[in-house]
């Protein structure tokens, strides 16, 4: 899922949606009723190229007093708040994501400016002294050579056109049968699941990295709004065709925010089921009526709009306002719900200080589901947890998945 905020685009769009929903009969009219209306179609609306630069860059420093044209910038100073204060490497994107930098520890902080200062580690492209806005993300690895690995880059397939996947190999002398798939969150992209490689890799394994449906490398849909993982599953399936196709005997699934959603449709509904051998989930959406209802509560909305949303999201004739081709059942991808259905072994990452998709639901899903494993990380924003504390995230993983790894010669891996 993006790291946006929820209040900005809400703002914003407050009066687009009190015109959408007032002209929608029989859903419902009224404040409540046109905010539902702008929420669900806020919530599948892909965000445009650079369009969540929201976050002012305050100055930048050099290591000298008079830096040379060109010399690249050593500190910068941006807004306190709970992202940029948290420990960990970032990247920061500005330039409509022209220009990029990586960041690195917090330098100083102060409480009374509100302003944080933290290195610059490396500047990818563009002029970062010159940037006046950015986006912070958790996505630090531009692609995965640059996180150290060698890889191809692949065409795929998808029911809506062909689309770019990466495909990093296993170590030299691996004996590990089973890839990893690794499906990106809403608002990102693939680079997101390159944290992870450093653990698929130790583990001896192949990876693919896919582009799905509205992610602006991938082709969009026909309606180009997001299934919330009602329909990108689908693309997922078309990668998980191709490991198999390509000498994986069976895969595991790895899901960042809605990529945990896209991951849980896919091991409910793939032609492949059977030989998805467990989930690996960092800060999923276990449960979109939970995740709508959190934000209804937070923003001290009506209740009842929440329940507006999840009903205009899966009703036909609600097109108009929010722009989908066909509903989304919410009850689909209600994995409280549906507890007892899951039937693949799960580990699941999640930060109590995720304020985006909160970690109770990962918690009640394992509560309720022995094949279940919640790990709770005690710092980070979403899906930040790796930036925070990548050692422990690398354990975490690399100390559960080996029991669910299929090795070349495992009878029972295929």
């Amino acid at each position: 899922m993006s790291e946006q905020t929820m209040t900005r685009p809400w703002l914003s769009g407050l009066r687009t949606g009190l015109l959408a929903g007032a002209g929608i009969a029989g859903v419902g009219v009224g404040v409540v009723a046109s905010l539902a209306g702008y929420y669900a179609r806020f919530v599948v609306t892909p965000p445009k190229i650079g369009g969540n630069e929201d976050l002012p860059v305050l100055g930048v420093g050099f290591d000298t007093a008079a830096p040379e044209e060109g010399q690249e910038p050593t500190t910068i100073t941006l807004p306190a708040n709970p992202h940029t204060l948290d420990p960990g490497r970032y990247l920061l994107t500005f330039d409509a994501d022209r220009g990029s930098a990586e960041l690195g520890e917090l330098l100083s902080y102060s409480p009374r400016l509100r302003t944080v200062t933290r290195s610059v580690e490396r500047v990818h492209s563009g002029d970062l002294s010159a940037a006046v806005r950015g986006r912070w993300s958790g996505a630090v690895f531009l692609d995965p050579r640059h996180a150290g690995y060698r890889y191809e880059e692949v065409p795929l397939e998808l029911p809506v056109g062909r689309a770019p996947a990466w495909v990093v190999p296993a170590p030299a002398g691996s004996d590990c049968g089973t890839w990893a798939v690794m499906v990106h969150g809403r608002g990102a992209s693939r680079r997101e699941t390159l944290r992870a490689l450093g653990s698929t890799q130790r583990l001896g394994m192949a990876s693919i990295h896919p582009s799905y449906r509205n992610d602006r490398e991938a082709p969009p849909s026909e309606d180009g709004r997001y299934g919330l993982g009602f329909t990108e599953w689908e693309d997922v399936d078309v990668a998980i065709e191709y490991a198999l196709a390509h000498g994986a005997r069976d895969v595991v699934l790895f899901g960042w925010s809605m990529g945990g959603a896209i991951a849980l449709q896919a091991a409910d509904k793939s032609r492949f089921a059977d030989r998805i051998r467990a989930l690996v989930l960092d800060g999923p959406v276990v449960d979109w009526f939970e995740l709508i209802r959190y934000h209804t509560e937070s923003m001290r909305l009506p209740l009842r709009m929440g329940q507006l949303v999840a009903e205009i999201l899966a009703a036909p004739r609600t097109k108009l306002m929010t722009g989908l081709d066909s509903p989304i059942l919410l009850t689909d991808l209600d994995w409280l719900t549906r507890s007892a259905e899951l039937t693949t072994p799960t580990l699941i990452i999640h930060s109590v200080h995720d304020d985006y998709v909160p970690a109770e639901a990962s918690a009640e899903l394992a509560a309720r589901n022995p094949l279940v494993h919640y790990v709770p990380f005690h710092q980070g924003q979403h899906t930040k947890e790796w930036n925070v504390d990548p050692a422990r995230w690398d354990r975490t993983v690399t100390e559960w998945l080996p029991q669910h790894l299929g090795r070349t010669g495992d009878d029972d891996a295929a």
